[in-house]
């Protein structure tokens, strides 16, 4: 509503227009006025008032046919309407409703009634306009929830929440963080892919990602990509996370335990499917990798190759990782050495240590 409001009085008697227009215009209103119904159709269109008094009673045009035009013309804001009439008997008061009227006063106008009439419409346009905030705010939330939901399918959904919660930084640029890098895979899976039925593939496949997948949400890891039986896990980021190593070591035994139950289910299939983890801590370059229209979210790195490796070279059951990463969860976990490695792309052996399991007491805590 405008400041001051307009409102536009319609009456065929001159006297009557002049009352209230002193009586009003003296509160501080607007004031437009029109002396029968086709100057009140024409100035309502043109003027729009917050407002209109509308008397019943005129020739040619009575005040009932134009709050009919006016309700009926939907290329107009809504507009109350108070029909002014001489007549209080219930049936003339249902006519003007029936009209399109929002309210009603008997002639003679009491000013009193008169300010409490428009003090009830200045109420009802204001919470009209707040129905209507409300209205857009849910909708963009339902937007924005719908846009989350889309964006959890394809990112971590701590990076779905930060694009669509946007802010100063832009969560896909690129940068650098130290991370925990978990990489694993089933051992078995290619000479099992060989022989093994497409339909067969895609069944363990489908078994063994809803399983992992459930616990990488559940320990907060960003999953980088599937690529078959393989996956890479990486912790701290996009958020920064407590803990990253123990989080990482936690889920990687998490996953032991589970990939047991699947593979004493494969077994039963005759499916020869095991697990190994390869587990690497140290900077990453982090972003967005790919091109209009198709985007991951992954690190490279180091870091990244050593985890793979580590994956690579460890036996059904083992979750390896480097002295770096067992320094930084020595008092979490128990391990044995494996001895020093020699991995592709590594011109020194790297020591290696195998995590037999946490510690009785950090177990009983994690429980």
């Amino acid at each position: 509503m405008r400041t001051p409001p307009r409102i536009l009085i319609v009456d065929d008697m001159p006297a009557n227009l002049h009352v209230l227009q002193l009586r009003l215009a003296a509160q501080g209103y607007e004031i437009l006025t029109a002396g029968d119904g086709e100057e009140a159709l024409a100035l309502a269109r043109k003027k729009q008032p917050d407002l209109i008094l509308l008397d019943v009673m005129m020739p040619r045009l009575d005040g009932l046919e134009v709050c009919r035009r006016l309700k009926a013309d939907s290329s107009l804001p809504f507009m109350p309407i108070i029909m002014v009439t001489a007549k209080a008997d219930s049936q003339d008061i249902g006519a003007g409703l029936e009209a399109g009227g929002d309210e009603y006063l008997t002639k003679p106008v009491d000013q009193a009634a008169l300010q409490l009439h428009d003090t009830v419409q200045g109420l009802a346009a204001q919470l009209a306009e707040w129905n209507r905030t409300l209205e857009r705010r849910v909708q963009e939330q339902v937007a924005q929830l719908d846009r989350l939901g889309r964006l959890k399918r394809f990112f971590s959904p701590q990076l779905a929440e930060l694009i669509v919660a946007g802010g100063a930084e832009d969560p896909l640029k690129t940068h650098r963080r130290e991370v925990t890098v978990v990489f694993l895979d089933l051992r078995g899976f290619t000479a099992f892919a060989e022989t093994a039925d497409p339909e067969e593939i895609m069944g363990v496949l489908r078994e063994y990602h809803a399983a992992m997948g459930a616990l990488i949400l559940a320990h907060e890891g960003t999953l980088e990509r599937f690529a078959g039986d393989g996956m890479m896990i990486f912790f701290n980021d996009p958020v920064p996370v407590s803990d990253p190593a123990g989080r990482a070591i936690r889920m990687a035994l998490a996953m032991r335990e589970r990939n047991a139950e699947l593979s004493a289910t494969w077994r039963k299939r005759g499916y020869e499917l095991d697990f190994g983890v390869g587990i690497a801590q140290g900077y990453a370059t982090i972003g967005a990798i790919g091109f209009e229209g198709r985007w991951d979210y992954g690190a490279v790195g180091t870091v990244t190759n050593l985890a793979a490796r580590l994956c690579g070279e460890a036996k059904p059951g083992q979750v390896l990782v480097t002295r770096r990463l067992l320094g930084a969860v020595e008092q979490l976990i128990e391990a044995e050495p494996v001895g020093e490695l020699s991995l592709k792309g590594f011109l020194k052996p790297v020591p290696a240590f195998n995590i037999v399991g946490l510690r009785a007491s950090r177990a009983t805590q994690g429980q």
